[in-house]
């Protein structure tokens, strides 16, 4: 019996003897440059159909770009081009260059579910209740959303939304959970009532420490007495002007499978912070205990470990603001261009609670970069776009890597971040294969 093993599971087991038994490429270990040279050179350059003009800087164990990002959609209703990572429950992610509008249509938006997302096809949105409670809530109330868009001034943002999990199909060793690669990241337009309106008119007591949020989607098991998720943030987070109480996207209702009727949204951390199919608000005076708060979801090391170390729940921080990160979204990875004509690169870039103050772009696997234009967010809190112009040297196989800047000056890592047990917050530098022909 033969049995083969796909390129991933190589370097997955193994990056460095995947190179050698791929493609035949020595290693050092203090360098991290593999010495690519004749046979495996060749073996390389054909499989990517083209020479490598800057293959010598290739990093140790990397699988080209061309290799290492699969293009094959999978269909959803109304989620055309989206590749779906699990359906129970349904979780699916957007591929970079179907990202390139500078607003998320609701059909490019990611899908993550934790649980069975409620039928909400019968309802009556203007009757749908939302409950505000909790030990260091005032005076507890019970909202229509009726009530609430009535009663409360609206607010219209542009907000960046993406997984904690977002990258961790790329860590080594393997972290649970779905394997994103890049395209568990948006930026739609949200309306809704700020969440400290609501708040401040059921009184916050001097105790509260944190605001959380309970949901309609059902457990996977079917269990009624057990919750899917609930978390929530800080109450300075929650007070922020970005912090909403959302009904519609993109200027219509929520889709069902991103809220419908009404959802928290809380930009510049986790998803998972904003919860969806709102039914109720916690106003907390100890860090909420909700589920997925404990143990080790949604937390990484709050010291940095070992690949493949075993870390006590104790010693496991939770994750806030979400680190600086990029996206390339045009051209297409994969795609062959003309030689001698200047190539038109652009993509989005985010940094959590912070701005983005600077966009790189590098064709030489990291070893030079260059500065791109870069746009101001459209309101706090929104990814920011940039573009550049590239001139390939001469033809061959190029990865143009892409590396966004904060503004306290961190940058992304060109490879990979600290390794954590969960596989969260990967924010390597996104890079994208061409072949100049």
């Amino acid at each position: 019996m033969r049995i083969e093993r796909g390129l991933h599971a190589l370097y997955d087991a193994d990056p460095l003897a995947a190179d050698r038994r791929v493609w035949g490429r020595e290693s050092s270990p203090l360098t991290r440059r593999g010495f690519l040279r004749g046979s495996g050179l060749a073996a390389m350059s054909a499989a990517l159909g083209g020479a490598i003009p800057f293959a010598e800087r290739m990093p140790a164990g990397l699988i080209p770009a061309a290799f290492a990002q699969t293009t094959e959609p999978f269909s959803i209703p109304g989620k055309d081009g989206l590749r779906v990572l699990n359906d129970r429950p349904l979780n699916a992610e957007t591929p970079a260059h179907l990202l390139d509008d500078a607003v998320t249509p609701a059909e490019r938006l990611f899908v993550r579910n934790n649980g069975t997302p409620p039928n909400t096809a019968d309802i009556d949105p203007g009757e749908w209740t939302v409950e505000v409670a909790g030990e260091a809530c005032l005076r507890p109330a019970r909202f229509t959303l009726g009530e609430i868009q009535r009663r409360f001034p609206h607010h219209t943002l542009q907000l960046q939304l993406e997984c904690g999990g977002n990258g961790r199909s790329e860590f080594h060793p393997p972290a649970r959970g779905n394997q994103w690669t890049t395209g568990a990241v948006g930026c739609p337009t949200w309306t809704g009532v700020r969440l400290r309106d609501v708040l401040a008119d059921c009184g916050i007591g001097e105790n509260a420490v944190y605001v959380a949020w309970e949901a309609a989607d059902a457990h996977i098991s079917g269990d009624p007495t057990k919750q899917a998720i609930s978390r929530g943030v800080p109450l300075p987070k929650a007070l922020e002007e970005e912090s909403l109480i959302a009904w519609d996207m993109n200027g219509a209702p929520l889709p069902p499978l991103h809220g419908y009727p009404v959802r928290m949204v809380a930009g510049g951390w986790p998803g998972s912070v904003g919860g969806k199919w709102l039914t109720r608000i916690l106003v907390r005076d100890r860090v909420h205990d909700g589920e997925k708060m404990g143990g080790q979801s949604y937390r990484v090391p709050c010291d940095p470990v070992v690949p493949g170390a075993e870390v006590a729940d104790a010693d496991m921080c939770i994750i806030e603001s979400m680190p600086v990160k990029s996206l390339i979204t045009f051209p297409e990875s994969g795609v062959r261009l003309p030689f001698g004509a200047p190539a038109t690169v652009r993509g989005h870039a985010w940094a959590g609670d912070l701005a983005v103050r600077e966009l790189h772009t590098s064709i030489d696997f990291g070893t030079t970069w260059q500065r791109a234009a870069l746009t101001e967010p459209a309101n706090r809190l929104a990814w920011q776009h940039w573009s550049t112009s590239i001139d390939f040297p001469r033809p061959g196989y190029y990865e143009v890597w892409a590396r966004a800047v904060d503004a306290v000056g961190r940058s992304q890592p060109a490879l990979l971040p600290a390794w954590n047990p969960r596989g969260y917050l990967n924010n390597a530098c996104h890079r994208i294969a061409v072949r100049v022909a």
